[in-house]
């Protein structure tokens, strides 16, 4: 009988054809552990971004606050003699006070930010790309909210701005991270650092 079954190709008890894992079947459970680890690195840099964001985001608002209920009409506070002082002023243009005629315009050059900044963030697998768009998306929105909310209107509010150094515009801690934010991306950008992780040489 065991001659027969050699003879015919029938195979023996235990010795099915579904007894050891293919090949196939590693190969596919080694991926979707790839991509399990993917996409908890991916959250882990939203995570990131979203940390740094709410941080420059809070420190903004409170540092504004703070001086437009102790410093605003009043004589400036010398930090560093003349050359650097904390003085309130009301910046309804950009950055540095460049564009005063454009606020409706530049409020929403910062809703447009933010919203590209989200699209990023669905490939981030870089942790210095999430902070350098961290320091961006927090300080785009310190700014939005002033321009939303303080007067003289909805969408045409002006901008806290206090730190003042000598010969330089008056700007503020959203202003910072946002400079700061933009060096980074120039940086990671010469250095072939794209924000999914993966290095590109030109």
């Amino acid at each position: 009988m065991a001659e027969a079954e050699r003879i015919t190709g029938t195979p023996e008890p235990g010795q099915g054809s579904g007894a050891e894992p293919t090949p196939a079947s590693d190969g596919g459970g080694a991926a979707g552990q790839e991509r399990e680890r993917g996409a908890g690195r991916g959250k882990r840099r939203i995570a990131a971004l979203l940390l740094v964001a709410c941080f420059v985001y809070l420190l903004d608002l409170v540092s504004k606050v703070l001086v437009v209920a102790k410093l605003e009409h009043h004589d400036p506070i010398e930090i560093v003699g003349t050359l650097l002082q904390l003085r309130v002023i009301r910046n309804r243009g950009a950055a540095f006070g460049i564009g005063e005629a454009l606020t409706i315009f530049l409020t929403i050059i910062a809703a447009a930010v933010i919203v590209v900044i989200a699209r990023i963030a669905r490939k981030l697998y870089s942790l210095p790309w999430a902070i350098a768009l961290g320091l961006l998306l927090g300080g785009a929105f310190g700014n939005l909210t002033d321009r939303v909310f303080r007067s003289p209107g909805i969408f045409e509010g002006a901008v806290v701005d206090f730190i003042a150094p000598a010969h330089f515009a008056v700007f503020n801690l959203a202003d910072s991270a946002i400079v700061c934010g933009g060096i980074l991306i120039v940086i990671l950008s010469f250095r072939g650092l794209d924000p999914d992780g993966t290095l590109h040489k030109d």
